[in-house]
């Protein structure tokens, strides 16, 4: 096990009716707090009426912005800058999930910033300060909610780029399992996907003597495994609902990932996917993770045969070792599909045409040659998983 530092400064406010409480909790940093939220659902689903009615009833007076949509925009965290400016706002409230979250903490850096905010995820410079940011969270996918991390796209160039620090992890979130209820199954399936690939990004690992987070990672790989479908059949399940939306939190809130070196690569490689294409970010990784799989299993046989038997309950074959760690992978991809993803990039209505820029873009990154922790991949290599992926 490699030295850690683990730290979460997230309060989790867990349970029915939470998000009744969102207004004391706000009233605790600011009496005065920008409302970010997405689409109509929110206003539909009465859970905008509930969370303003909350805010005024504890004395905190907001302004709001609507619009955040998957794969957030650029163009719209820079609206939100200047909105919270021009109010005096220091505060920030999301209501959605990971796009209104991401949004949300892009706008929390660059309001005291002199500069563009795109230098913070361009990597030209490191956010000094920013606003506290809070939640309330309505679909279990990216783990914004206790995650120090943010991703964000701009349409100048496809670009979708991701920023890492600790200022931008929230002060509280709200999970209410209620507030998944409608999600659509597509949707769910999507958010499933990414949870997964969270948990997965960490697992695959080259350091030895982890044994304590593989099994947290097992347990909550299995918990989805199990869940997932359920919530697709049972939208209104709330138990099932409840596993999936804590098993995302714990997922991202960076627990998984102590005393271990962690991949990456295949959320990186997705960047590139939905930077062009617009596809939802846990389909991407449905078609980019067992591409991965296949191409960098050999490299560590042992730890693909562990995940098939322990995840998937494969039984080993101890003469064929290879083949084990296959059908763990196709178990994977075989999960996938059957709740409703897709598994090739041709099931997206995505060609062969931009495959040679996205590889380009993945490992033009701050000039680096090569991504990942688990096996390092060149252009040569994300090309090839590309292909396998098609």
């Amino acid at each position: 096990m490699e030295n850690f530092v683990f730290q979460n400064k997230t309060k989790i406010i867990f349970g029915a009716a939470a998000e009744n409480q969102v207004g004391a909790e706000v009233a605790a940093f600011a009496k005065k707090a920008l409302l970010h939220f997405g689409g109509g659902s929110v206003k539909k689903s009465g859970l905008y009426d509930r969370v303003a009615g909350s805010l005024k009833k504890a004395g905190v007076e907001f302004v709001e912005l609507g619009g955040a949509q998957p794969n957030p925009r650029l163009s719209l965290v820079r609206e939100g800058i200047e909105l919270c400016r021009k109010n005096g706002i220091k505060f920030i409230l999301a209501v959605g999930g990971g796009s209104a979250i991401d949004s949300a903490k892009a706008m929390a850096v660059g309001v005291p910033y002199g500069g563009d905010v795109w230098d913070f995820y361009s990597g030209k410079a490191v956010p000094a300060e920013a606003l506290d940011v809070a939640t309330v969270l309505t679909i279990p996918a990216a783990g914004s909610e206790s995650s120090p991390s943010s991703v964000i796209t701009n349409a100048d160039g496809d670009l979708k780029r991701g920023l890492t620090c600790e200022l931008l992890r929230p002060v509280f979130s709200i999970l209410n399992p209620e507030l998944t209820f409608t999600l659509p199954a597509y949707q769910t399936a999507c958010g499933a996907a990414d949870i997964m690939a969270h948990i997965m990004e960490r697992y695959f690992t080259t350091t030895k003597c982890a044994d304590f987070t593989d099994r947290l990672c097992e347990a909550a790989l299995k918990t989805i495994i199990h869940n997932a479908p359920v919530c697709v059949k049972e939208p209104k399940n709330y138990d099932a609902r409840a596993e999936v939306m804590w098993a995302g939190c714990v997922a991202h809130n960076d627990l998984l990932g102590t005393g271990r070196n962690q991949d990456w690569a295949s959320h990186q490689i997705e960047h590139e996917i939905s930077g062009i294409y617009d596809v939802a970010h846990g389909a991407g990784l449905a078609v980019v993770f067992p591409a991965w799989m296949k191409r960098v299993f050999r490299s560590n046989v042992n730890r693909f045969v562990q995940f098939a038997s322990r995840v998937w309950n494969i039984e080993i074959d101890f003469h064929n070792q290879e083949k084990t760690a296959l059908a763990g992978i196709a178990a994977l991809e075989n999960f996938f599909a059957s709740i409703g993803l897709p598994t090739r990039l041709k099931d997206m209505d995505i060609g062969e045409d931009r495959l040679e820029e996205m590889a380009d873009k993945c490992t033009g990154r701050g000039g680096a040659a090569t991504i990942g922790g688990f096996t390092p991949l060149n252009r040569g290599d994300i090309l090839e998983i590309l292909k396998i992926a098609r």
